[in-house]
């Protein structure tokens, strides 16, 4: 379990994340969502480290993230975010062995075992054919799906995801949100997209202006009315195949 209480983060004198407090429970997938500045990746990247809160705290299982090494931060939280890896040589099977560098001990190389773990998760994503290319050579999608077979390779207690979907086919994504939702590992994920958040999330949170503008089980953040005020446009909910589907129109 990740938890957060009383979340406080700013650029200069402009609060991005303000007084955030919030749960990711294990087997359960918590979505962030929110308009554009809202704070959702800062608020991620506080979750895992890669900045730190002004005021506020930050566990995971029940242990402060600050007092973690850099080690058991890597066993306990594998983390995809937008960046795609830059000019790297490393061929897609490199890369995501390098998954299991948080389990190897110092100048020790991958066993047979590391190596079926991570086929596994390059199957796992549909991406166990790209095994021998170049990570560079990649399409934005591609690259994704390696990235997130590295984050599975890393067996870590807690998977963190900024915007998993993005340059995904509409297949891709889903497949991908499917996958993520029946892992049994507590994960927090960014969504842009509330049709996919309403979908694949047990729990959301709703951020506006950095502050908390609604929490909790999925059914109850995906309101139409709140929805409706927090991003501007005009919002109908409706229910099908037992699924809620959110349909929007500008405001006239």
């Amino acid at each position: 379990m990740i938890e957060a209480q009383g979340l406080h983060f700013a650029y200069g004198k402009t609060p991005v994340v303000d007084d955030v407090s919030i749960t990711a429970r294990t087997g359960r997938v918590l979505g962030l969502i929110g308009p554009n500045g809202s704070g959702k990746t800062t608020l991620l990247r506080l979750l895992y480290g890669s900045l730190r809160p002004s005021a506020g705290a930050v566990s995971v299982d029940g242990r402060p993230l600050e007092r973690l090494t850099a080690r058991e931060t890597a066993q306990h939280l594998a983390v995809v975010v937008q960046e795609n890896g830059g000019e790297t040589t490393m061929t897609v099977a490199e890369m995501v062995l390098l998954g299991r560098g948080p389990h190897l001990g110092n100048f020790s190389r991958t066993s047979t075992h590391d190596e079926e773990i991570a086929w596994t998760a390059l199957q796992r994503v549909g991406a166990l054919h790209l095994a021998s290319r170049s990570f560079a050579g990649l399409s934005g999608g591609e690259k994704q799906r390696v990235l997130i077979a590295r984050a599975l390779t890393q067996q870590a207690s807690h998977l963190l995801l900024d915007e998993p979907t993005n340059h995904l086919d509409i297949r891709y994504q889903h497949e991908i949100l499917a996958l993520v939702a029946e892992l049994e590992t507590s994960v927090v994920v960014v969504l842009h997209d509330l049709n996919l958040a309403a979908r694949y999330c047990d729990d959301l949170v709703l951020l506006e202006n950095g502050r908390l503008a609604g929490a909790g089980d999925a059914d109850e953040v995906i309101d139409s009315d709140l929805i409706e005020r927090v991003y501007g446009i005009g919002v109908e909910r409706i229910e099908h195949r037992g699924q809620n589907h959110l349909i929007f129109s500008p405001r006239r």
